[in-house]
């Protein structure tokens, strides 16, 4: 597969709370970190994403009370699975994985930071309307296809991948450089979603 230099690399969340060992851990997450940091060599434009909340947020099992994380409530917004807390600003478990190599990305977009809403997508908050401002960044650049990698493939990955598709960007997912959590069948409908959309799932053997 042959990287032009309007092809992005989108690195989503590869952060210590959702590796071994964090508040919220994807199972074998820091596994995709090597896969990452090899493709991310063959792209121009590399960019991360970062969970990045406040203690008080409302996604958190701990600030409803008798709720469990893995609940479901209803927010003005629409559904809300509440996670154990994770990804607090300015803690070790928001911090990238220390293996990732951070040096190559021209951007960072901090997710998730507005206490009233959650955000799953690189490109919009879970309310689909209020912009994170990478869209406009990629249009600006005259990005053009999006490359999918990192955590998790069924929550964060899935919806940034589905708004770029819906936005008009070419994108592709890179599955051997996600992990999935897994939530009630949760992979499996991720699936079924880009194989509708048309965005096709590819290896990291493909950029060799």
């Amino acid at each position: 597969m042959k990287i032009s230099d309007r092809d992005v690399l989108l690195v989503i969340d590869v952060q210590n709370d959702f590796c071994t060992g964090g508040a919220l851990a994807v199972p074998g997450g820091e596994r995709v970190v090597p896969a990452i940091n090899r493709i991310a060599q063959k792209f121009a434009n590399v960019v991360l994403t970062q969970d990045w909340h406040p203690a008080d947020h409302v996604s958190f099992a701990s600030n409803h009370p008798n709720k469990r994380p893995f609940e479901a409530i209803d927010l003005d917004y629409g559904v809300q699975v509440l996670w154990p807390t994770h990804c607090v600003q300015g803690t070790p478990g928001a911090e990238f994985h220390p293996d990732l190599d951070v040096r190559r990305p021209s951007l960072v977009v901090r997710k998730g930071f507005r206490r009233g809403i959650d955000s799953y997508s690189a490109l919009f908050e879970n309310d689909h309307r209020t912009p994170t401002g990478l869209l406009g960044y990629l249009r600006e650049r005259e990005l053009k296809t999006v490359f999918v990698a990192g955590l998790a493939l069924d929550f964060c990955i899935r919806f940034s991948a589905e708004d770029a598709r819906k936005a008009g960007l070419e994108v592709a997912v890179v599955e051997d450089a996600c992990r999935g959590i897994d939530l009630d069948g949760s992979v499996a409908a991720t699936h079924q979603s880009f194989k509708a959309l048309g965005i096709p799932v590819v290896s990291i053997e493909a950029f060799f």
